[in-house]
Parts: C-alpha cells; sequence; structure tokens
C-alpha cells in the first residue's frame, strides 16, 4: 500500500493535536528533552540513508549545486512569505481564536522540509515507508505542542499533508514506466543518500545544534536526478 506512510502521518497528526487539547502543562523540561530525543533518532536516520550511496561524489556535488540554486532561488525566504499571505487571506474571526493560525502554522511546519518529499517518493519508489513514520513521530509530537496552544486548527494541517505527500508518492510510482530498471535503481540510491544528509540536517536542527535552511537544499534532488542520468548514458 504506497499511500500507507501518507497515512500513518496524517493519523499521528490527528492523534497528537487531540491529546494537544488536553494537555495544556506540558512541563518544558519534557518538551526539551524528548525534541532531543526525536533529533538524535531523525540523524541516525539520516546517516544510515547515506550509506546507499554507492558514488559519494554525486551526493556531495548534489548537495553543494542544490545549495546554490536554493540560496538563489531564496526557497526558504519565500515559503515564509507564502505562510505569512496565507495567514492574511484565511479567515479567522467566524473559526474561533487560534483556529486560522494554528491551521496554517502547522500545515507549514508539517509539509516543508525534505523529509515530506524524500519520504513521498520512497514510499512510491521502494514501497518504503520508514521516513514517513518517523515524520509522522515527530508530527504527532509537534502537533501536541502546537495544538496546546494553537487550538485545533493543527489538526485540519492533517488533510493537506496526505495530499501533499500522497500525490508525491503517486507521481513518483509512474516513473518506472518511463525509466530503465538499471537507471532507476542507480537513481534511488543516490536520491536516498543525498536526501539522508538532508534529513541529518534535520536532525542537528531539532537538537538545536545547526540552524540550516534546510529547504534551500531540496533542489539537490533534481540535481541528482540530472547527473545520475548523464553518468548512465556516458559512462
Amino acid at each position: 500500500m504506497i499511500l500507507f506512510g501518507s497515512i500513518v502521518n496524517a493519523l499521528l497528526i490527528v492523534v497528537g493535536a487531540m491529546l494537544g487539547r488536553f494537555l495544556y502543562n506540558i512541563p518544558e523540561r519534557m518538551k526539551e528533552t524528548v525534541m532531543y530525543g526525536i533529533g538524535l533518532a531523525v540523524t541516525a536516520i539520516g546517516v544510515q540513508m547515506t550509506f546507499e550511496s554507492t558514488q559519494i561524489l554525486i551526493v556531495i556535488i548534489s548537495i553543494v549545486i542544490g545549495a546554490i540554486i536554493g540560496e538563489w532561488m531564496n526557497l526558504d525566504d519565500k515559503i515564509n512569505k507564502l505562510g505569512k499571505w496565507i495567514e492574511r487571506k484565511l479567515p479567522s474571526k467566524n473559526e474561533g481564536p487560534g483556529l486560522a493560525q494554528g491551521f496554517v502554522t502547522a500545515t507549514l511546519i508539517f509539509v516543508v522540509g525534505s523529509m515530506a518529499i524524500i519520504g513521498a517518493i520512497d514510499s512510491g519508489l521502494r514501497n518504503d515507508h520508514d521516513v514517513l513514520i518517523m515524520k509522522g513521530i515527530i508530527d504527532g509530537f509537534t502537533s501536541v505542542i502546537l495544538s496546546s496552544t494553537l487550538g485545533i486548527g493543527v489538526m485540519i494541517a492533517a488533510i493537506p499533508v496526505f495530499l501533499y505527500q500522497g500525490i508525491i508518492t503517486i507521481f513518483s510510482t509512474q516513473i518506472s514506466r518511463f525509466v530503465p530498471d538499471d537507471l532507476l535503481q542507480f537513481f534511488i540510491s543516490e536520491m536516498t543518500a543525498t536526501g539522508g544528509l538532508m534529513i541529518v540536517g534535520i536532525g542537528l536542527n531539532l537538537i538545536g545544534i545547526t540552524k540550516i535552511r534546510v529547504a534551500n537544499l531540496i533542489p539537490g534532488i533534481a540535481v541528482v536526478a540530472v547527473i545520475v542520468t548523464i553518468v548512465h548514458f556516458l559512462f
């Protein structure tokens, strides 16, 4: 079931948001320690994914070129501006205090980032849902915290998360129809490794060690596809 990871992710957001409505007084130290633990787990998963590469030079070049493209496009800033625009446009006066803000804030947190894209592609190409399930655990815990302060609007964010990741997953399943199997396997290994480095960045950010603009690294996935295709046909 290729959408299993997306379904689990969405359900964990809903469960976390429901729990958050009943847990108003979560100790700050507990929040911090749990988040550090999740960050360490995410980092470990990212490192493990990185070892999937058979040509680490491709991963390095893809990350570097992807970072240059992402910074040139200023993706991180554009995403933040989009969030502010949505927040201005989304009516909230008839929905109760905090609903619109909770929905917009949670959607941006859960959708933005390489874990959503890498995990969805992984589900479609390899039927491997580990990344999306780990993302679901992170999103679930985050939704507990958000809903305890921003309200039930956080729960509604599960809908765009499922649609966004589901569409990517379904689209990725069609790739095998047009791409030779050996090229596809080559791409999967290098894409997994490149995405793994991005996930390491997310883990380090969660721990608080770094403030990497991981969204600006996302173009690296497209760069992987280009480089792998060139290498496959020329060498």
